[in-house]
Parts: C-alpha cells; structure tokens; sequence
C-alpha cells in the first residue's frame, strides 16, 4: 500500500469522520479534503473496508445480563445522600444556562434557517461520494428503485426514467435530514453523481430560499404537486437546470 502523503493530523481526521465523531462542520471540511486529496481518499476506503471486515468477522456480543444493575448498584452504593449544592455548582450551572441561551440566540440570529435544509443535503451528498457506494439499492430500473422505498416512508418517491436524455438513473438511498427521513434518487450525467431528494412540501425541512451554490456544489430546488425537490450536484448549473427541467416534464410511468 502507497503511504499516505497527507500529514498525520488529518488522516486521524479521516478515522474520525468514518466513525461519526466530528462535528457537522468539521466532517463537511474533511469530507471535502478527501474529494480532492487522493491520499485521503484512499485511507478512507482502506478504513471503511477494515470496518465492514471487522464487523464481518467480529460481530458485536450482547452484553452479560444484570450487567446494567450491578453497574448502577455499584454507582449508588458510593452515594451518600443528597448534598446541598456547593456555591461553585450553582456557580457552573448558572455559568452553562447562559452559554446554552447565549448559543442559542447566536443560532438563531446568526444562521439563516432558510439554508439549513440545503447545507445538510449537500453533506448527505458529499458522504455518500465518499462511502463505497452512494446507494442504498443500485438499479437503473425505476421498477425496482421505486418500491424499495415501500415500507421504509411513507409515500415512494416520484421516479422518472432520464436515459436517453444523458442522465441515467443509479439507483437511490435513504438521507435523514433534521430526525426525518427522505428519499434520494440518484442520477448520472458523464462521470458526475446527481442526488435528488424529495420532501412534503411546505413542512418544517422545507424552507423557502435556496442558495444556489454551497461549497462548490450547485443547489437546484423546486416544488410541485405537493412536494419539494432538492438537486444536488457539481455538475455545471446549467446542466443541473436541465436535469431540473428535463424530471419535471417528463412523465413518471406506472
């Protein structure tokens, strides 16, 4: 195996990012570096093929019973009875309640609500170009992609067979955006992935101004008949206008 040539900070980084330790911010910036450095890129998928060899090989044991009583058994027999609370406690809670509130304003005030549907679509996207593969079920057929959403939302997606316009169908996945899960088809134009996620229109994820562009990659958005669309890509926006165009007009076929 060719050493990585990135510094040893941000592979730890990379094994960070794969086990779901960092922070939206800070997968989002390595997810990116690892789709322009192909040393990072390839120790994400060494290490993401250890994790499924492990899991594989190593399943996870349940734990002993009684193991969760005797732990807090354990923890209560040290206790000695309530304590009045010492004037630093009070001190560090009055401390915490106002950097809770304090962020709490910051967030409300300093990040427009109006992008954060789009910036968590855009890192779905970005994770599922760095997993080993973007999809959940892989089918160019819209009757097989189609119901293998059954059962796992409520309504299938709307599926449309874009072929022969140069934008063939991959395949589709489930993405989470807030607690709620939405489904994503998956399209290709050359070498280029195109995610479109579908969403009840109007609902709490569905926010009005879309930002046309996040990080490199272009933000295409639209609703119609009760449901909104959300085109991920880097892919030229005009070309993404076109898939845009070519989705809505096109007939979906039983």
């Amino acid at each position: 195996m060719t050493p990585s040539t990135s510094d040893d900070n941000s592979v730890l980084l990379v094994h960070a990012y794969l086990d779901g330790e960092l922070d939206p911010a800070n997968a989002l910036e390595i997810a990116q570096r690892m789709s322009t450095d192909p040393a990072l890129a390839a120790e994400g998928r060494r290490v993401t093929a250890l994790q499924q060899l492990i899991h594989e090989r190593l399943p996870r044991e349940a734990s002993p019973p009684g193991l969760r009583a005797r732990i807090e058994a354990s923890v209560g027999g040290h206790r000695r009875g309530r304590e009045r609370p010492s004037w630093r406690a009070l001190a560090a809670s009055i401390a915490l309640t106002a950097m809770v509130a304090s962020s709490s304003t910051w967030l409300i005030i300093g990040s427009p609500p109006e992008s954060t549907t789009a910036d968590s679509l855009v890192s779905d996207h970005i994770r599922a170009l760095m997993a080993p593969q973007p999809i959940d079920v892989a089918s160019s057929d819209r009757h097989t992609v189609k119901p293998w959403f059954n059962g796992r939302i409520p309504e299938s997606p709307r599926v449309v067979d874009l072929a022969k316009q140069g934008f063939p169908l991959v395949g589709g996945r489930l993405d989470v955006v807030g607690r709620d899960p939405c489904p994503t088809l998956v399209y290709r134009h050359e070498k280029h992935l195109i995610s479109l996620t579908e969403m009840p229109a109007g609902s709490r994820l569905d926010l009005g101004k879309t930002p046309r562009t996040i990080n490199g990659y272009n933000v295409v958005h639209w609703t119609e008949d009760g449901v909104s669309y959300w085109a991920i890509s880097d892919l030229a926006a005009s070309k993404l206008e076109d898939f845009a165009h070519l989705f809505r007009t096109t007939p979906a076929e039983s």
